[in-house]
């Protein structure tokens, strides 16, 4: 069972999507939130799996919140953002601070439910296309010191480098086993290799490095 807290600050909407979620066997909802601060009181306290949550609310807002749920470490719920996307500026800064992915608000609830699974499961919800436009819009130049995030790959092998660029540009294990003609057992244990050597946390986080680092071009996101 996958226990999920909803936080956003309009009451109709966490009604929604409480509705949503609830119609799966595998998900629960264990609470609601309706601002960051009270979100990250709340996931202290039921210890989720996941939290959905809105980037504009009152107070504390979404990135505030992800980045302070982020700071327990290994132990810290999953974050997936709420987003309107093509309104939103601060989709970029919510992935820079630990969210695990994010989803569009007028998503059909399928797909709600499959994003909660995939982000209880650790994995990056930063589909290929959505992700070019992303890092378009807020990393088209690497920033200074970009160079010196550079050298962190130093470590790793040309496999774990082949595998880090197609997980950066929102390739599931499935297709990076394809295009690479490996096992999804063997690009899994590449995966958790990256992470360890990199220090990083989950996919999301290997997306960021790899863009702010200039080791993916924007271009190259569907590539």
């Amino acid at each position: 069972m996958i226990r999920v807290l909803i936080a956003d600050d309009h009451e109709l909407m966490r009604g929604g999507l409480r509705a949503m979620l609830d119609a799966h066997e595998d998900l629960e909802v264990v609470g609601e939130a309706a601002d960051g601060g009270e979100a990250v009181d709340r996931a202290i306290e039921l210890r989720p799996d996941v939290v959905i949550m809105d980037i504009r609310m009152p107070r504390v807002d979404g990135i505030e919140a992800t980045r302070r749920l982020a700071a327990h470490g290994a132990g810290a719920p999953r974050v997936l953002v709420l987003t309107t996307f093509d309104l939103d500026e601060y989709v970029w800064a919510a992935l820079r601070a630990g969210a695990g992915g994010f989803m569009l608000k007028d998503a059909p609830p399928r797909q709600l439910a499959e994003a909660v699974r995939t982000v209880a499961a650790g994995e990056a919800l930063l589909a290929p296309a959505i992700t070019r436009r992303l890092v378009e819009r807020y990393v088209a130049t690497p920033p200074p010191g970009a160079g010196a995030r550079q050298k962190r790959f130093a470590e790793l092998t040309g496999r774990e480098l082949e595998v880090l660029g197609l997980v950066a540009r929102g390739r599931s294990n499935a297709e990076v086993a394809g295009e690479l003609f490996l096992s999804e057992a063997t690009v899994k244990t590449h995966v958790t290799r990256i992470l360890a050597k990199l220090g990083l946390r989950d996919r999301v986080q290997i997306v960021v490095l790899a863009y702010e680092s200039g080791l993916v071009q924007p271009g190259m996101a569907d590539g």
